[in-house]
């Protein structure tokens, strides 16, 4: 699948898998931006995604070595959104935070479905009915 994406910064790296296999391409930082809580890793980057697709912003795995967090857990790139990609993670409580150059997060472009909700009295009976957390064991 070929998927459109523009520099909007001289120094952006195009995203790449780091493995063959691997889900997730590797973002760059280019520029950080910090406010009090938080650091913002600027990509230089802007993709077009696909019609039915959504990009979903992850950190690395590396992101242990750090102690940031991503703030939203999980960054969504909907169809329409053309500005810069960027990932927001907290500060470090151990200050040691991303530099400009280090692979900050990954992206992966998923097709999604288009649902509709239909309002039902009743839904189906399973063998784990309306159990929540921890109901399943530990």
């Amino acid at each position: 699948m070929k998927v459109k994406i523009k520099k909007v910064h001289p120094d952006a790296v195009i995203p790449k898998y780091a493995k063959d296999g691997d889900a997730g391409l590797d973002l760059t930082a280019v520029a950080i931006e910090q406010s009090s809580a938080n650091l913002t890793y600027k990509t230089g980057l802007a993709v077009e995604i696909p019609e039915g697709y959504v990009g979903l912003l992850f950190p690395r795995s590396s992101v242990y070595k750090t102690g940031q967090t991503l703030t939203n857990c999980v960054g969504v790139i909907d169809s329409g959104y053309r500005g810069e990609v960027m990932l927001k993670f907290t500060l470090s409580p151990y200050g040691k935070n991303y530099e400009v150059g280090d692979r900050v997060g990954q992206l992966l472009i998923m097709p999604y479905p288009q649902v509709e909700f239909e309002e039902v009295e009743e839904l189906s009976s399973t063998d784990r009915g309306s159990g929540g957390y921890g109901s399943t064991g530990s």
